[in-house]
This record gives structure tokens, C-alpha cells and sequence, in this order.
């Protein structure tokens, strides 16, 4: 399931990002507890911490990265997870995808699909 526009646009405004949001998804700190929304754009990786009783309410940034930090590897069977600055957090399977495009983008474009129409 795609993150809602409402939450996509107050995370644009939580960060002051005036350009394009490449990938963002949500995820929570390993065993449960703490959540997150993951926000990656052209330029870095910011991680907006939720706090634990709303998903959707944005607290306070925990921290930003540099564009070129891997996200993954996400470690699947018992639930997804990986290691990112130091944390361990879960992350719904169907948000997998997600992470694994966003490194991908950077550390393997080369295995890409061909954008199909590239003059558009």
C-alpha cells in the first residue's frame, strides 16, 4: 500500500523539502516500539521519527543521511528488517520493494528496467 498523500505532504513540510520525494515508507524500531517514516529524495535519506502512538504524527527528525547510504539489506522470515545507522527496524513486507529500489537506484542502476519512453 502506497504511504497516504496527506502523510507524503506533511513529511514535505515537516522536512522543508521543495523537490521530488523519491521513495518514503514507514517502519518501526526491531520488536516493536518506536515508529518511523523513511524519506529519501535526490539528495538524502532523512528518518522522521513517529514516536509510538501515532504513525502519523511527525515528533522530531532522528536523523539524515547522505543520498549514497544504503538503506537494506532487508533480512526476510520472521518479518522484514534491517540495520540502518546503527538500529534494527521491521518494515511490512509489502514495503520491501521500496527499500530495495531505493538502494538499488544508487548502488546497482545498471539493473534497472529501461524507462521505456525516455523523451517524455
Amino acid at each position: 500500500m502506497p504511504v497516504p498523500r496527506p502523510l507524503r505532504e506533511r513529511c514535505r513540510e515537516f522536512l522543508g523539502i521543495e523537490g521530488e520525494i523519491r521513495y518514503i515508507f514507514p517502519a518501526m524500531t526491531y520488536g516493536g516500539g518506536a515508529g518511523f517514516v523513511f524519506v529519501v529524495t535526490d539528495e538524502q535519506i532523512a528518518v522522521i521519527s513517529t514516536g509510538t502512538l501515532s504513525a502519523s504524527k511527525l515528533t522530531s527528525v532522528w536523523g539524515t543521511y547522505p543520498r549514497g547510504t544504503r538503506i537494506g539489506p532487508v533480512e526476510t522470515g520472521n518479518g522484514a528488517s534491517f540495520e540502518f545507522a546503527g538500529a534494527f527496524f521491521e518494515v511490512d513486507d509489502e514495503y520491501v520493494p521500496v527499500v530495495n529500489a531505493a538502494d538499488t537506484e544508487i548502488f546497482a542502476r545498471d539493473s534497472l528496467p529501461r524507462d521505456p519512453l525516455p523523451d517524455l
